[in-house]
């Protein structure tokens, strides 16, 4: 419990790729650190960071240390900035959880998971590259299919439409929940909670 999580949030910068359904990794780390009052700092890494606090212990103790970031570079090159914080800090492999957006699930769906393939997805890809070893965990936020024949690279780099905007608001926070729960009562009982909740009918 006293070894801090590196909790990484995928996404491209600058304000123009800022609302991107590529960027929800991006969201759910700004919303974690909102909730907190924290500040992003710069790293040497060539990440943002804030270090926070979350959830509550027994005794109203404030909860597990996190360390929030994301790169400044683009989402292809993750990777190295990831691996060079991880080492700065002293966080292995098994502390780290990355958030980030997955065609492969339906809109809003959330799925945790440790290890496995990137399924395509070209930030796993580079922190899989620079980490060497696909041993981390993954929060995935579905973002669905691009709808006809349009082009998957085109389709992530392009902001959900206003129908959509009122289910991500709560997808996110769920997220930014689920985030909260594994870091204070460990990734498996939070896996058993999110999963269970989610397939029961509404």
């Amino acid at each position: 419990m006293t070894d801090p999580w590196l909790v990484v949030g995928l996404g491209n910068p600058t304000d123009r790729y800022a609302r991107n359904r590529h960027n929800v990794g991006h969201m759910v780390v700004d919303l974690l650190a909102a909730r907190a009052g924290a500040r992003w700092t710069s790293h040497r890494s060539r990440a943002l960071v804030a270090e926070v606090r979350v959830g509550v212990l027994p005794g109203g103790v404030p909860g597990p240390r996190v360390v929030l970031a994301k790169s400044t570079g683009y989402m292809n090159v993750t990777g190295g900035p990831v691996a060079a914080l991880a080492r700065a800090l002293g966080i292995e492999p098994r502390r780290i959880l990355v958030i980030h957006d997955d065609l492969d699930l339906p809109l809003g769906s959330l799925r945790l998971k440790v290890g496995g393939g990137e399924g395509g997805h070209n930030g796993l890809k580079s922190i899989t590259q620079h980490l060497g070893t696909r041993d981390y965990a993954r929060l995935r936020l579905g973002i669905g299919r691009p709808p006809g024949q349009m082009d998957p690279a085109d389709y992530v780099l392009r902001d959900f439409v206003k129908v959509e905007q009122p289910e991500i608001s709560v997808v996110l926070e769920e997220a930014a929940d689920a985030v909260v729960d594994v870091v204070v009562n460990g990734f498996d009982k939070a896996q058993m909670v999110l999963h269970t909740d989610r397939s029961r009918p509404t």
